[in-house]
């Protein structure tokens, strides 16, 4: 059975599509500019009975998170639950659809390119995606071994670089910052790894620099501090320019002098990063969910500290897809802004 929604809650859906299919930049990526209204969405009936949480690498903040909240879930209201660790963002979004999850943890420019079918959903586009939240901003680091050279993004040139697992979203951001400067795998010895195995390499001195984009600070980076030395290599100048004007997900954002060992600030981006759900779970279960979490915050502030960054206020800011009908009727009661707009302004 399927519950018919007469209206589209979160405009950021199809804003932040069209604006970087147009290749422009027009908003601040929090869905105020307009509505896509008149759009039906469609759930279905399952319960919160079994609850799959997608997450990301065992050594990464998503699945940090995602495991407080998969045991919060099964407190609280008796769920069968499982934890997965996967290549997060674009798995995740496979997982989802291919209703094998039904929560799961993804990027904001992972599920822009879902929604319209490019990067890893090259011609494949993935309809039907809501959201519970946004939650936290993932932070794209650049990590340089000492005496590797590296101190600019250009000076990868050449270099044993990890970009992450393939179709992930740490890969993602490597080949879009790449591109920022000019350049591209052509001009770096890409490796395709985990964070764990990453830093492995790196301890090793097989590789050269790594990408990270994640909460601050990365579990895997943090124990590598502890037998190597390395340094955070900001993504600055007109790279960093190029990324905030091309891509609407990005954001200016910085790394704290004392997140590792660096001796001040370091600029960078980051992305939004989203709790979405599978549509198949009723409203009712979403409700659920949501009001669960919510009133275990603290504890799942507990989890990790980017996880602090999750409050109700702001749970609904940079939404880049729906909201799930559930959770839209959680925080209406809770009176947070669903940036609903009205039916007159409808696009479709």
């Amino acid at each position: 059975m399927l519950v018919r929604r007469g209206r589209l809650t979160s405009a950021g859906a199809v804003l932040a599509a069209s604006a970087l299919l147009l290749s422009a930049c027009g908003d601040d990526g929090n869905g105020e500019d307009g509505a896509a209204e008149g759009a039906e969405e469609e759930v279905g009936d399952t319960d919160a009975e079994f609850l799959t949480m997608a997450t990301g690498g065992s050594s990464g903040v998503y699945y940090q998170i995602g495991a407080t909240m998969s045991d919060v879930l099964a407190e609280e209201l008796g769920s069968d639950t499982s934890v997965q660790a996967t290549g997060a963002s674009a798995e995740n979004i496979n997982l989802i659809t291919d209703d094998n999850a039904e929560l799961a943890m993804t990027m904001g420019d992972a599920t822009v390119q879902a929604l319209e079918g490019s990067g890893p959903f090259e011609d494949d586009p993935r309809e039907g995606l809501m959201a519970i939240m946004t939650m936290y901003p993932n932070t794209v680091q650049l990590i340089a071994r000492d005496g590797s050279g590296i101190e600019s993004v250009e000076d990868l040139a050449g270099a044993n670089v990890a970009v992450g697992d393939v179709g992930s979203g740490v890969e993602l951001n490597a080949q879009m910052v790449l591109g920022a400067y000019d350049m591209s795998y052509d001009d770096v010895n890409e490796d395709y790894l985990s964070y764990a195995e990453a830093t492995d390499q790196m301890a090793n001195g097989h590789i050269d620099a790594l990408f990270a984009t994640s909460g601050l600070p990365n579990p895997s980076l943090t124990e590598l501090a502890t037998n190597t030395d390395f340094s955070t290599v900001p993504i600055d100048g007109d790279g960093r320019e190029n990324l905030l004007s091309e891509y609407e997900f990005f954001q200016e954002a910085t790394i704290p002098a004392d997140t590792y060992d660096d001796d001040s600030d370091v600029e960078t981006v980051s992305v939004t990063n989203h709790l979405i759900v599978n549509s198949e779970l009723s409203e009712d279960a979403v409700y659920d969910i949501t009001a669960t979490l919510f009133d275990n915050i603290d504890r799942i502030h507990g989890s990790h500290a980017e996880a602090e960054n999750i409050t109700l206020d702001t749970a609904t800011d940079g939404l880049v897809i729906p909201l799930h009908p559930g959770a839209e009727r959680y925080y209406e009661e809770q009176g947070v802004e669903t940036d609903e707009g009205s039916d007159e302004d409808a696009d479709e």
